[in-house]
């Protein structure tokens, strides 16, 4: 076809066995859409169209992925808002008749339904990091890192220091949005699969805590859909994480934070000595 459509934030180019979605970058553009930028979907990866009004004179023509194609849409788990689903196409009421004809034209072309064997739609390309309330979390592709911010962090998380976990040690990420309740990010570990109940979010070294401002949703949860992405692709070969230099200023930081909260009787003796030693020998 390669006619393209466009509306509001996002513009639809129609491909022989695609769709091509480029998003605007401005203020009013969702900023999970900028973050995105473009995605191309597969026609394998869709098992509907519609074409439904909208709010305000516009009509909303939205994508059906199918179940299990799309690796953004499954770290999201439903959590997302109509604003931010990357598979409506919002235009002016005006549009619709020619909405209706591109949506007339697509139907015939999706001839796959139901869940899909494997993610159809590539994620977000990595690396990739963001600053949750309690820590960095950065991924290179072969793990996930988590450095713990002394500001946020709980002490079982300071006495666990920071966490690496390669992608073959786990079997799934947990999102919750930053704009729901108790909002984080869990990777589940292979060693611990089965074990119930599950350890509370801020007390957990394999999950980071949002907050407001932290851990926001166009950067937690492409975040997470790459390393759904890497864990279905390359989870069944390990891979050796090489722990780099710190910053000398940063691992002083930490030992005096490591102080105060000795003093104040959280952290043993022998707590304290062996984070220490583990500290200095990161210089």
């Amino acid at each position: 076809m390669g006619d393209v459509l466009a509306g509001f934030h996002a513009a639809w180019e129609f491909e022989s066995d695609s769709v091509l979605i480029r998003y605007e970058r401005g203020i009013r553009t969702p900023k999970l859409f900028q973050s995105l930028g473009e995605r191309r979907v597969p026609l394998a990866a869709l098992q509907g169209v519609t074409l439904t009004p909208g709010k305000r004179g516009t009509v909303v023509l939205r994508a059906e992925p199918r179940p299990g194609a799309d690796p953004l849409l499954e770290a999201a788990a439903g959590q997302l808002k109509d604003g931010s689903d990357p598979y409506r196409l919002v235009l002016p009421a005006e549009r619709a008749t020619l909405a209706e004809y591109y949506a007339d034209e697509l139907r015939p072309l999706l001839t796959a339904s139901g869940p899909a064997e494997r993610f159809l739609v590539a994620a977000p390309e990595g690396p990739r990091q963001f600053k949750a309330y309690d820590g960095k979390a950065t991924f290179d592709g072969r793990a996930v890192h988590f450095r713990w911010s002394w500001t946020g962090a709980s002490t079982a998380k300071w006495k666990a220091g920071d966490q690496s976990f390669a992608v073959a040690d786990l079997t799934g990420v947990e999102w919750r949005s930053p704009e729901a309740f108790e909002g984080h990010l869990r990777l589940l570990r292979r060693d611990l699969a089965g074990a119930t109940p599950a350890v509370p979010a801020d007390q957990d070294p394999a999950t980071v805590v949002f907050g407001l401002g932290y851990g926001p949703v166009h950067e937690s949860l492409p975040f997470a859909a790459a390393v759904l992405e890497a864990l279905r692709a390359k989870g069944a070969a390990a891979v050796p994480v090489q722990a780099g230099r710190r910053d000398p200023a940063d691992i002083a930081e930490r030992i005096r934070h490591l102080g105060e909260l000795h003093q104040a009787g959280l952290v043993t003796d022998e707590e304290f000595a062996a984070k220490k030693a583990e500290l200095l020998a990161e210089l």
